[in-house]
């Protein structure tokens, strides 16, 4: 083989996509999802069992546990989001094999592709989960390149002064890795030795949070997501209930982890009736028939027979959040760290809380 050959065949780009990248857009899963797909062996690639970084093209066929994947040009530009407010007591899988409620009962059932939900919640811990259609942007959305804050309203008991709080900000050693919140704001309400706080990690890591005040010798009674990245966790949207974003909010999102935007859909009319006719039934309180369930304790008088007194329930601070639920425009967007913004007007740090 001469030398131009061997340039030629140097600088020839590989033909395809990565596996991982084609199913996760399609909306089949999350990246990590297919990757872990793979390795089991579960996905095959015209009739051969798949490899971790295999490019694929239009032209071959792929099946996920036997079942071919449907691959036309108008499903792989799908990018529906809809935001959960999530009640204690569901968990963040599909399928659980003890039969407890999941996030995915309540959902609506996608056209095209299927809910891909962007990070995950303990069973215990409430508030704002997002879920979407398109594989690549929940990929980005959780990976830590990315640095998509996450800001939760907590509830801890015991004593809280200013040493604790600087060294949960300057970084404690967990099982897993040291971890710090970026910042931590008290929030009024709560009595005695219980405190509200609002608190804001960079990471998605499993139960972060409470690992992170654990480690200070403090209990964590009720802990509520309230923001992920641009997306606010506003009133009007009861527990348990959800709401499909609109073109604008879903642009700035994706705009946030560089993705180019993405028309929703078209829908039918009777398609686009039934829609509406969900959104507004999961936008209205919960009825007296549905309500949602908390896992609770057993009072102590159970063995006797004797109820407790009814209390009446704390709810988690609120802030003041009215009209759109994401960022209106860019400039309004988190400052990221190390990151210069030239000529654009001062705004809020990133990682901060916002009222």
């Amino acid at each position: 083989m001469s030398e131009q050959d061997l340039k030629e065949t140097e600088i020839t780009p590989p033909s395809g996509e990565k596996l991982q990248k084609v199913l996760a857009r399609i909306g089949v899963g999350s990246r990590r999802d297919v990757e872990a797909w793979i390795s089991q062996g579960r996905i095959k690639v015209n009739g051969v069992e798949a490899t971790l970084g295999q490019r694929v093209d239009l032209h071959d066929a792929i099946a996920v546990d036997g079942k071919l994947i449907k691959r036309e040009e108008a499903a792989e530009a799908t990018r529906r989001v809809i935001m959960y407010n999530k009640p204690d007591g569901e968990i963040c899988t599909r399928d659980d094999p003890e039969g407890r409620p999941t996030v995915f009962d309540r959902l609506p059932r996608p056209k095209e592709g299927r809910w891909i939900n962007i990070g995950r919640l303990d069973i215990n811990t409430t508030g704002l989960l997002l879920f979407t259609t398109d594989g690549e942007l929940a990929n980005r959305l959780m990976h830590p390149s990315y640095e998509m804050d996450r800001e939760y309203a907590v509830r801890v008991r015991g004593e809280v002064d200013d040493e604790m709080i600087e060294r949960l900000k300057a970084g404690v050693m967990l099982e897993d890795g040291p971890a710090k919140f970026t910042d931590i704001q008290k929030a009024p309400g709560g009595e005695g030795f219980n405190h509200w706080y609002h608190c804001v990690v960079m990471e998605g890591r499993n139960r972060e949070v409470r690992r992170l005040w654990e480690s200070q010798g403090m209990v964590v009674s009720r802990l509520k997501r309230v923001r992920f990245g641009p997306v606010f966790l506003n009133s009007d949207l009861p527990m348990g209930r959800w709401r499909e974003m609109t073109q604008g909010e879903i642009d700035i999102l994706a705009a946030e982890v560089g993705l180019q935007p993405v028309a929703l859909p078209a829908m039918k009319l009777k398609a686009k009736d039934k829609m509406e006719r969900l959104q507004r039934k999961s936008t209205r309180p919960l009825g007296r028939g549905e309500r949602v369930r908390n896992l609770r304790p057993a009072h102590e008088g159970a063995a006797t027979g004797e109820r407790p007194a009814r209390q009446p329930r704390e709810e988690a601070p609120r802030k003041p959040t009215r009209g759109s639920t994401v960022a209106e425009r860019p400039s309004e967007m988190r400052k990221r760290p190390g990151k210069p913004d030239g000529d654009k007007p001062a705004g809020r740090g990133r990682g901060k809380p916002r009222g």
